[in-house]
């Protein structure tokens, strides 16, 4: 149990990380075919704020409507002071900067709320999920080392509550935060790089992975939406992710830096197509995020909701596992005023690392390309070469996908030897903190002219491993067999994926 330590203490430092073996003379091509081919994408963007203080800015200037999730709504005024409510509880509780808080159930404005006042005093947010087993919550809670768990809704689901226990954390309801003053400190951001979230992946041993995240790979996450999806303060975006997913992250926090809103979806909504497509259409959602599984139930229920719907919708991002050609084609049909971004990235690096809007000629492709990287990462096609060192690829030329830049986060919680298996110190940008991470993910670079894009772009290719993605859900079979192989009744067991025609 690591309740209560300080983060940074528990993180393997940038010194510590292994070297990819990478001559000399494939580091310099390796940086002139990145550049070459569009893989490099630096852009000025201000990391340095905390996102509180753009909810404030924006309440100075003109207040207006920033969060609802169908039970009430907040203005920026209002979810600003709700946030500092909440972190003055925090801070009576007893957390200190650097250490992590859990805040669980289901998505609602509270949510929101505590992760902002966890930034304004410092802490690191981890989420655990209301639907989650007992297991799980108790696995990411103990893990993370939270000695504290904000609770948003009103009856504590029973596993959550057992498995907090289960990792000695204490629970305090958020209805707590209703009694105290606003708190009245400035945001303790002492630095860009400080860790911010941590999420929990699938692991290969049986236990889950929790990955750190940077404010600054938060914030240029954040930004990168915002450029390519060209947000501004008439945007609503629906947040209809499970809060244990990284998606869930922007889906929340991103319209705050625009001046736009969130509309925080319940389940009961989510789950039902022709509910949520009503949803989006009385509250003005122009920005959706799905993966592809959900894209194609909403269109094929469609023609059950009222004529017309989806009619303001801008973008349906699809994210989460292979987005299919077939299926786009007909978004492309049913949508023409609507534009299908396709975003790839893993939680290690802050969530997408890559964004391709797809177009007609795109659908002549066996497989849809997932693109080229978002502002301030730096993507690279590797290849073991026969003497196991790394060598660039060449165009069309199937390798493995390494990142670096802001986004890449600082490893797995308490965990070195996992965090060294995958991430390095990056040789191809020399700087104190530089990281490169290792996807694990085959790929290939396109030529120009394939699809319709006059430059090269990324194509997904699959694992190189045995973790794979069902139905959006990231997971390593050896997980599986880990937990499977737990009973006492089982002596050995293998995991592998049938497909299936329904």
């Amino acid at each position: 149990m690591n309740a209560g330590l300080p983060v940074r203490d528990r993180l393997l430092p940038v010194e510590a990380l292994p070297e990819l073996d990478v001559p000399p003379g494939e580091v310099a091509r390796a940086r002139e075919l990145a550049a070459r081919h569009g893989m490099v994408r630096d852009r000025g963007v201000d990391l340095d704020d905390p996102v509180i203080t753009r909810v404030e800015r924006f309440a100075a200037e003109r207040d207006r409507p920033a969060v609802a999730d169908g039970r009430r709504s907040l203005s920026y005024a209002e979810l600003a002071v709700e946030a500092r409510r909440f972190a003055t509880l925090l801070e009576r509780e007893g957390v200190e900067p650097g250490t992590v808080v859990g805040v669980g159930g289901e998505r609602r404005i509270e949510v929101l709320a505590a992760f902002l006042a966890l930034e304004l005093v410092g802490a690191l947010y981890v989420p655990a999920d209301g639907s989650w087993p007992a297991g799980r919550v108790r696995d990411v809670l103990d893990q993370a080392g939270a000695a504290l768990l904000i609770t948003v809704e009103d009856e504590v689901p029973a596993a959550l509550r057992e498995g907090a226990e289960a990792a000695g954390c204490r629970i305090v309801p958020a209805d707590a935060a209703r009694e105290c003053e606003p708190w009245r400190g400035e945001p303790r951001l002492e630095s860009p790089d400080q860790p911010r979230y941590v999420l929990f992946t699938s692991g290969s041993t049986g236990r889950p992975k929790g990955a750190v995240v940077e404010h600054r790979g938060m914030v240029n996450h954040l930004y990168a939406k915002i450029v390519d999806l060209g947000m501004t303060d008439a945007d609503v975006l629906a947040m209809t992710s499970p809060l244990g997913f990284d998606i869930s992250v922007w889906q929340m926090v991103c319209p705050l830096l625009v001046g736009g809103r969130v509309e925080i979806v319940p389940d009961e909504v989510a789950h039902d197509q022709v509910a949520f497509a009503r949803a989006v259409d009385a509250r003005g959602v122009t920005v959706v995020e799905l993966v592809p599984t959900m894209v194609r139930h909403l269109l094929d229920d469609l023609p059950d909701a009222p004529a017309g719907s989806l009619g303001g919708l801008r973008w349906m991002i699809a994210t989460g596992e292979e987005l299919p050609a077939e299926l786009s084609r007909r978004w492309l049909e049913a949508m023409p005023h609507a534009g299908l971004l396709n975003a790839y990235g893993p939680t290690e690096c802050s969530d997408d690392v890559t964004h391709h809007t797809v177009t007609a000629p795109d659908l002549d492709l066996l497989r849809l390309p997932i693109g080229s990287p978002i502002i301030n990462s730096r993507l690279y096609v590797l290849r073991r070469a026969a003497d196991d060192t790394w060598a660039a690829c060449e165009v069309d030329e199937v390798g493995e996908l390494f990142v670096g830049g802001v986004c890449v986060g600082r490893g797995y919680l308490g965990d070195p030897d996992r965090t060294a298996a995958a991430f390095f110190r990056d040789p191809f940008e020399k700087s104190p903190t530089g990281r490169l991470y290792r996807t694990g993910d085959a790929v290939r670079l396109l030529p120009a002219g394939a699809g319709g894009e006059d430059r090269p772009v990324l194509q997904y290719l699959g694992r190189v491993d045995r973790q794979v993605k069902i139905s959006g859900v990231r997971m390593e079979l050896g997980e599986i067999e880990a937990v499977l192989q737990r009973h006492p009744g089982v002596g050995a067991a293998a995991v592998v994926v049938h497909e299936f025609d329904y």
